[in-house]
């Protein structure tokens, strides 16, 4: 399930657009302020952001251009106010994705945010300059390198890389498998729940001294599964408050 976040201060719009993607099956965070939206993007996976430009009291363009240093996630920019030809190309040159002037149809609104989210560009190298610590190995974002001392750099398929992230960005947090799912999800590539329990036995095998009785990954029963280890964090990337 995509992960969509809307950034509005107004409710009416926010909830308008936050109901309408939950109908199409979309998994929506709605949040009011840039504070928020930096709480959400440090502790889940976002495959599309909708931020409105005029948030009261902060620099939405601002917000957008660090995003896109950030995230190869979609942006859509949404606006009541600047509707000028100038404010759009702006936005463009900030590195959103679509500028959509309210009041907009929701139907035109779903077809624009799938088109968006279809055209990912690749990741820049250097964009992603987090490493990772967390029992003996240690991560590397910028390289995509897992590496153990005494063993040296293990292999990640796209999956395994994107699935250990997850669990990186909520350490000791029992995770849903429908958001291990969507974070092991490879561009249009599926992971269907049937093939998640052989994804993490995968990734266990990489990690644990025993993959049978793992100290690191472990079992949530009924609930998903959980890193269940301390994880220090070098150069973490942070939207400028």
């Amino acid at each position: 399930m995509q992960h969509v976040l809307v950034v509005d201060d107004d409710h009416s719009a926010r909830s308008l657009i936050s109901d309408y993607l939950v109908q199409q099956a979309f998994r929506v965070t709605a949040v009011s302020s840039g504070d928020e939206l930096q709480s959400v993007i440090s502790m889940d996976i976002v495959d599309a952001f909708v931020i409105d430009v005029s948030l009261e009291g902060e620099d939405a363009l601002e917000i957008v251009q660090q995003l896109v240093s950030l995230s190869t996630a979609p942006v859509i920019i949404t606006s009541a106010d600047r509707i000028e030809e100038a404010d759009k190309v702006l936005g463009f040159e900030f590195g959103a994705s679509d500028y959509i002037t309210k009041p907009f149809g929701l139907r035109e609104f779903l077809a624009r945010l799938k088109a968006a989210m279809r055209v990912r560009p690749a990741p820049e190298a250097g964009r992603e300059r987090r490493t990772y610590m967390f029992g003996d190995w240690t991560l590397s974002m910028h390289q995509r390198a897992l590496i153990r001392p005494d063993v040296g750099e293990t292999k990640l398929t796209a999956a395994e890389f994107n699935l250990l992230v997850a669990f990186l960005n909520a350490p000791k947090q029992v995770l849903s498998r429908e958001r291990l799912l969507a974070a092991s999800r490879v561009h249009s590539e599926e992971v269907f729940d049937r093939s998640i329990d052989a994804l993490i036995l995968r990734l266990r095998r990489k990690l644990e001294t025993e993959p049978s009785k793992p100290s690191l990954i472990k079992t949530a029963r009924g609930s998903g599964y959980i890193l269940d280890c301390s994880v220090t964090v070098d150069e973490r990337p942070r939207l400028k408050r």
